[in-house]
């Protein structure tokens, strides 16, 4: 099978260096809402959108115009792939997938992409990587290198340089050593209950530095903007933010990376946590209800990292030869294991599970994994795959009914 991997390392450029790479992260930005504010005007023109082709003679002209030379002076392949990106994120908001292209701004998620492998020279045995404009910049060599090298991309965050690099390279198909299958049911008391009653604590990384970065935002705040007193103040808000999304990725590397390996089979809610974090403020004319409370909830929600959670459970699994399976969410904690029966009344408080019919009882979110796990069978089976919170009829895999065959421990020739 074809294994994409990415290796994310700390550079150590110089001064020189530095000044290169913030001007080619500008120049991009520059190309970016450029792009976007053409596409803009075209529409409000009532012409056909403009596509990739069109919008590259468009970069010629802005490379050569006397109005903007500095563009001349970085690398032609990321200005590219900034329009490029102008097209995918079109693309998004016309499938519905994400909100209007919006414009960047200056600070924000500062990063270019190198897709041409052939300019890309990596020297691991010297710690270094030669990279177009820029010459040969050292890293921290944490791990090596493996597979051919597709692309990199140049990123900050929290005052220091990133390179991530995207290899490809072919490995054997893997089989799964455990045999099990569980049902993980997700929440904010509980992070992840399981379908045989264990469970993961959340780690609640943003609600542990609440108050430190209330109180660095509001030195941050009495500081004249772009002063260096108040430059200092962004920096410290910036370093607790990165503490708390690094803390979050480890948490979260972890957890999926044990149950990768000693499950076969994992059945998960399929949640949409855009539409569960979303805002209940309502309007001028119908104001929403408990606006505050929810507004913690949502909080609490992202803070979890649930879309990343099963973004990595997904590709992990599939390294280890097992078997991710969403299931429709409705009713998994009100639904009995036992008889079946569906009732508000069986869960009156967060934990306690009380069938109403046959007087089980458990734990709530444990009675969820098991309904998770229960479904995640059927759709095995039966081969019906959630697609946007709907069950659409298909045939099952191979892979799934294999799969299948071991977590109920049905031997696979």
């Amino acid at each position: 099978m074809q294994r994409l991997q990415a290796y994310k390392y700390e550079l150590m450029p110089n001064g020189e260096q530095v000044r290169a790479m913030r001007c080619c992260a500008g120049a991009c930005r520059f190309v970016y809402n450029k792009a976007l504010a053409t596409q803009k005007e075209n529409h409000e023109a009532g012409n056909k959108y403009i596509g990739y082709v069109t919008m590259a003679k468009h970069l010629t002209g802005w490379r050569n115009s006397a109005e903007t030379p500095w563009l001349k002076d970085a690398p032609c392949h990321p200005l590219q792939q900034a329009l490029k990106n102008v097209n995918r994120a079109y693309k998004n908001f016309f499938e519905k997938r994400a909100d209007f292209p919006r414009f960047k701004r200056k600070g924000s998620c500062e990063s270019f992409h190198y897709p041409d492998p052939k300019q890309i020279k990596l020297d691991q045995a010297n710690s270094r990587i030669s990279l177009p404009k820029l010459g040969w910049l050292r890293y921290r060599n944490s791990r090596d290198v493996q597979g051919e090298i597709r692309n990199v991309t140049v990123s900050q965050s929290g005052g220091k340089w990133f390179a991530s690099i995207q290899t490809r390279r072919e490995v054997e198909q893997p089989l799964p050593v455990a045999t099990t299958a569980i049902g993980i049911d997700v929440g904010i008391a509980r992070f992840a209950t399981t379908s045989d009653g264990d469970f993961v604590a959340p780690l609640n990384s943003s609600k542990k530095h609440q108050q430190r970065l209330a109180r660095y935002q509001r030195c941050m705040s009495r500081k004249v903007k772009f002063s260096n007193n108040w430059k200092k103040a962004k920096a410290r808000v910036q370093k607790i933010h990165t503490c708390i999304v690094n803390a979050r990725k480890d948490f979260l590397h972890k957890a999926t990376t044990a149950i990768s390996k000693n499950h076969a089979l994992v059945c998960i809610e399929d949640l949409q946590v855009r539409n569960l974090s979303r805002s209940t403020r309502g309007t001028i004319d119908q104001p929403g209800k408990k606006v505050r409370q929810k507004s913690s909830l949502n909080h609490a929600i992202l803070d979890q990292g649930w879309g990343e959670f099963r973004r990595q459970l997904d590709y992990k699994m599939a390294w280890c030869g097992g078997v991710l399976v969403a299931v429709p969410p409705h009713h998994t904690s009100q639904t009995c294991p036992c008889c079946g029966h569906v009732s508000k009344d069986n869960r009156q408080t967060q934990a306690s599970f009380l069938c109403v019919g046959c007087g089980y009882e458990n734990h709530a979110d444990v009675v969820g994994a098991i309904t998770v796990l229960a479904r995640g069978h059927r759709v095995s089976a039966c081969g019906e795959l959630v697609q946007s919170g709907c069950s659409v009829k298909q045939e099952p895999t191979e892979a799934t009914r294999r799969a299948t065959r071991r977590s109920v421990g049905i031997p696979v020739l």
